[in-house]
């Protein structure tokens, strides 16, 4: 950028979802001189979306700062299999898109711009899709999920649906998993938001081998879930989907080399949790992290991508371990088999299970995890975590996974 010209942000954020809504939101406390400008193509800030999270998965100055966009809290959460069912303590937190528009479009005003898609992107520009361009000293980019090329990668695919119901549900948690149902596709769970009374989110789950959304029949068995549990449905108030990518091995130096430059947050950084799928508290942590760093490096897009880049490596560093028990899951155990994977691990220790869901396992928690009765056969699961991944049904196998043997 010439030296003359004044840049229309100091950052750029775009795509308005997660991970750049909440960097907005703590940068702007962080950095009030700051110029953030968010560019989101949807009609609102989040777009369509329910993002949950366990509180022991945050700090507690990060449970704080997020609390504004925390829309249903429960102090426990229940997982239902065909040989138990159980209890675990501990507040579940619900962050939904409406809460997360109304609060960051209040703090954002017009810093934040809707309905403004984006052709490309630079390491100090985008250009629109009108073909118009926006400058600024750095810009971040958190549209889309990683590219397939550098990652293997297997699914968690779901369909929910709000329901208003005629009558109470009865329900007095959240239910992550009832995994009593039918399994279909792979492992397949119904999960369990209860907002009211007399209003549920269920939303039919399963991690599965292919990317395909089957949506008619997604949506037949939320009818015949809540028929089978008695509800009676008064109304539908809100659908919503989702393909989560959930990582089995990868070359992330790759995924970034090819990011030309530009810093990508949430999913398309491959910061979300291996197995859960689950996005949030990688973005407060990146949020946080970023929050820290002098103006001069949110002024610099070359020290900004270092910085970036480097918490995103550490991160999937970390996580190896995550991604050889997702190739256990998925690449020793039949698909139909994977709920007794799934069965046997909610066995465990309450604390054990807490870390896992926070990523913060300790090596006492990953052998007990490992070791015992196998729920898969042994020489199947050497298999899936010694040879390469074969490639699922949309993308292909990294190179290697050396890196995540334990």
């Amino acid at each position: 950028m010439p030296s003359s010209a004044v840049p229309d942000a100091d950052l750029l954020l775009v795509g308005g979802g997660l991970a750049n809504g909440l960097l907005a939101w703590r940068l702007r406390r962080a950095h009030p001189a700051l110029r953030v400008l968010v560019l989101e193509s949807g009609a609102t800030l989040g777009g369509n979306h329910t993002w949950c999270f366990h509180a022991s998965d945050l700090t507690a100055p990060q449970q704080h700062w997020l609390q504004p966009f925390v829309a249903h809290r429960w102090p426990a959460h229940e997982v239902r299999f065909p040989g138990y069912r159980r209890r675990l303590d501990g507040d579940y937190c619900c962050v939904t898109s409406a809460r997360f528009d109304t609060v960051l479009r209040g703090a954002l005003g017009a810093s934040a711009r809707t309905g403004c898609a984006v052709a490309s992107v630079g390491a100090d520009h985008a250009v629109l899709a009108d073909g118009s361009v926006l400058r600024a000293r750095a810009v971040i980019d958190a549209r889309g999920v990683p590219p397939a090329g550098h990652l293997a990668l297997r699914f968690q695919k779901f369909l929910g649906q709000e329901l208003r119901l005629a009558a109470p549900h009865g329900l007095t948690a959240p239910v992550l998993m009832d995994a009593t149902v039918d399994q279909v596709d792979g492992y397949r769970f119904i999960y369990l938001l209860p907002f009211s009374h007399d209003t549920v989110l269920v939303e039919d789950t399963v991690y599965a081998d292919g990317a395909t959304l089957p949506r008619d029949l997604l949506r037949s068995h939320i009818a015949d879930y809540a028929r089978a549990r008695g509800w009676t449905v008064r109304e539908v108030l809100r659908e919503e989907e989702g393909v989560l990518p959930i990582a089995l091995a990868g070359d992330a130096g790759a995924l970034w080399a090819a990011a030309g430059g530009v810093p990508r947050a949430g999913l398309a950084a491959a910061l979300f949790h291996p197995t859960t799928g689950y996005s949030l508290p990688e973005a407060v942590r990146l949020a946080d992290h970023l929050a820290a760093q002098p103006l001069a490096t949110l002024h610099d897009p070359a020290r900004l991508f270092g910085t970036v880049r480097a918490h995103a490596l550490r991160h999937w560093r970390a996580n190896g371990f995550f991604r050889t028990l997702n190739r256990m899951l998925f690449l020793a155990a039949e698909p139909a088999q994977r709920r007794v994977v799934m069965e046997r691990f909610y066995r465990l220790p309450a604390p054990l299970v807490a870390r896992f869901y926070a990523g913060r396992l300790r090596t006492a928690d990953k052998l007990r995890i490992v070791t015992g009765r196998p729920p898969v056969p042994v020489r199947s699961a050497l298999r899936a975590v010694l040879l390469p991944v074969p490639a699922a049904a949309s993308g292909s196998p990294p190179p290697s996974h050396a890196a995540d043997l334990p």
